[in-house]
C-alpha cells in the first residue's frame, strides 16, 4: 500500500516501522508529514510549546541515511515523538510550562531522552503540561491550554495535557507523559489513546522535572497497546543516575501480545469505581461494564474484590504530594510567587502547612495500601476499572482549584507503584471518550498489556479518529 503525505499521521508507529525497515518509507516524509500536520492543526489545538522543525528534519535526515546504509537500529528508528516539556533536551527549553523557567535550557537530555535518540527516533518537539506537572488547567500560568482532539470545547486532562492531544490528534507518533496522581492515564482515557505508566523505579527519572520524588513515575502515550510496549522497550530499565530506578530484568514487552487472556482473573472492586457517588458518571459505569463483559466473553475471569483503603487513598495522595512538592518549590515561593499560576502558588503553598506528623501517616496509610494491593493481587492477575470517573468537562466547568470536583480512579496507583494502563474502551452519547484502567502486579506489565491488547483487538476503539 502507498500512503500519501495527507495520510501518514493515521500510521501506527508498528506500521510505520515495519515499512521503514523495508525501505517503503521515507522517515524524511513521514517527518515532514507530520510538521505540515503540526502546522495546520496546532494553532487551534495547542498541543506543542515548541516545535523543532529544523532539527527534525536534520534528525530524519540522519535516520534516513543511516537505514539506507544498513545501520538500521530497530523499531523507533525514523519514527517522530515528541516529550512532556518536563523532560530535559539538550539545547533546547525545558519550560515545565511555568514563568518561573521559561527560558531554561538544560546542558543534557534526561536519560529517557537519551534513549529515544540513541534508538534514532526523530524529536518534534517540546508538549504542552500544566504548569510544574500539576492538575490543571490554569489559565493563569501564562502558557496556552491544549485542547481536547474530540472537541476543542473540552479538557484533555493533565497535567501530560499535550502528549495526549498530540497523539490522539496525530501530531506525533507517541510521546512520553508523567504520572504523579494519574497524569499519563488521564489523557490517554479522555484523548482516547493508550497511556501507561510503568512500575516505580521501571523507567530513569533523572532529567525530569520533579512535581513529587516519592509518587513521579514516566511513561508513553501512543495510539496502540503496541506501540506503548514498544516505547517502554526503550525507556525501561536501571539507570544509576536514578538512585530509585529498579535493577529488576527488563522483559520483551511485545512478547505477550496476542496471548489469549483465558482463564486470568481480573478482580473489580465495585464497592469503589461502581458505587453510587454523584461524583461517578452513570454512563462511564455502564460503558466500562460493558467492556468488562467483553473481557469475560475472551475467557477472562471477572471477580469482585475488596480495596477498603481507596476510600482514603486520595487524602493521603494529596498531603505527599503537595508537601514533597513545596520542599522543592519553597525557595521560589518566597521570592517570586506571583510568577507562579494562580492553581501552582496556592496547592504548593498549602503542602507548606501540612505536619511532619501528617506527612509521615501518609506515608504510613501508603504502605498499608500497599499490603492490601499485594494482597489482592495474591488472588486476581489485574485490576479493572474506568480511568476516570466522568467524561471530559468542559473548559467553563473545570475548576482546578476545586478538588472536590471529582474523585480520583488513578492515583492509588501512584500510592502502590504497581503499572497501571488506560485503553479507550467507547465514547458515551455526547461523543467524549471513555477509557478501562488496567492495574497489575509490581513489573508485571505483560499482563497488564496482554490485557489491553486481547480488549483492543477485540473492540477495535482505535480505529475511531478524532474528527480534526
Amino acid at each position: 500500500m502507498t500512503y500519501t503525505a495527507s495520510d501518514l499521521h493515521y500510521l501506527t508507529i508498528s506500521q510505520a516501522s515495519e515499512l521503514i525497515r523495508d525501505g517503503k518509507l521515507s522517515p524524511v516524509a513521514l517527518t515532514r508529514a507530520f510538521l505540515d500536520r503540526i502546522e495546520e492543526l496546532d494553532g487551534t489545538l495547542t498541543s506543542y510549546i515548541t516545535v523543532l522543525s529544523n532539527s527534525a528534519m536534520a534528525e530524519a535526515q540522519q535516520a534516513e541515511a543511516e537505514i539506507q546504509s544498513g545501520g538500521y537500529k530497530g523499531p523507533l528508528h525514523g519514527i517522530p515523538i515528541a516529550l512532556k516539556d518536563i523532560y530535559d533536551t539538550q539545547g533546547v527549553r525545558t519550560t515545565g510550562s511555568s514563568r518561573i523557567i521559561a527560558d531554561r535550557v538544560p546542558d543534557r537530555d534526561a536519560t529517557t531522552t537519551a534513549r529515544l535518540r540513541e534508538a534514532g527516533s526523530i524529536l518534534l518537539g517540546k508538549l504542552a503540561t500544566h504548569e510544574f506537572a500539576l492538575g490543571g488547567p490554569d489559565p493563569t500560568h501564562g502558557f496556552p491550554l491544549a485542547k481536547n482532539p474530540w472537541n476543542i470545547e473540552h479538557i484533555p486532562s493533565g497535567s501530560s495535557s499535550g502528549s495526549g492531544v498530540a497523539v490522539a490528534a496525530g501530531l506525533c507518533m507517541g510521546s512520553l507523559g508523567s504520572c504523579t496522581g494519574g497524569s499519563i492515564r488521564g489523557p490517554a482515557a479522555f484523548c482516547s489513546v493508550v497511556g501507561l505508566k510503568a512500575t516505580y523505579g521501571r523507567v530513569s527519572r533523572y532529567g525530569v522535572l520533579p512535581l513529587s520524588w516519592t509518587l513521579d513515575h514516566c511513561g508513553p502515550l501512543t495510539w496502540t497497546v503496541e506501540d506503548t510496549a514498544t516505547v517502554l522497550q526503550t525507556i525501561a530499565g536501571y539507570d544509576p543516575k536514578d538512585p530509585t530506578s529498579s535493577r529488576a530484568p527488563v522483559p520483551d514487552y511485545s512478547a505477550s501480545l496476542g496471548q489469549d487472556i483465558r482463564g486470568l482473573r481480573i478482580g473489580v472492586p465495585r464497592h469503589f469505581f461502581f458505587s453510587d457517588d454523584p461524583r461517578i458518571d452513570t454512563e462511564v459505569k455502564s460503558i466500562v461494564e460493558v467492556a468488562l463483559t467483553e473481557l469475560e466473553s475472551l475467557g477472562a475471569h471477572v471477580e469482585e474484590v475488596e480495596a477498603r483503603t481507596l476510600e482514603d487513598s486520595d487524602t493521603a495522595q494529596a498531603v505527599i504530594m503537595l508537601a514533597e512538592a513545596f520542599t522543592y518549590h519553597e525557595a521560589n515561593l518566597r521570592s517570586r510567587s506571583q510568577e507562579y499560576g494562580e492553581m501552582c502558588r496556592t496547592w504548593f503553598s498549602c503542602g507548606g502547612l501540612f505536619t511532619a506528623a501528617e506527612y509521615v501517616q501518609a506515608q504510613r496509610m501508603r504502605n498499608v495500601m500497599k499490603r492490601e494491593f499485594s494482597q489482592i493481587l495474591q488472588n486476581v492477575d489485574v485490576i479493572a476499572s474506568p480511568t476516570m470517573p466522568r467524561p471530559p468537562a468542559r473548559f467553563d466547568e473545570s475548576d482546578p482549584m476545586s478538588p472536590a470536583q471529582s474523585i480520583s480512579f488513578v492515583g492509588a496507583y501512584n500510592m502502590t507503584g504497581m503499572p497501571a494502563l488506560s485503553v479507550p474502551c467507547g465514547f458515551t452519547s455526547a461523543g467524549l471518550p471513555v477509557g478501562l484502567q488496567i492495574a497489575g502486579k509490581p513489573f508485571d506489565e505483560p499482563t497488564v498489556l496482554r490485557v489491553g491488547y486481547a480488549y483492543q483487538q477485540h473492540a477495535r476503539w482505535f480505529e475511531k479518529r478524532p474528527p480534526v
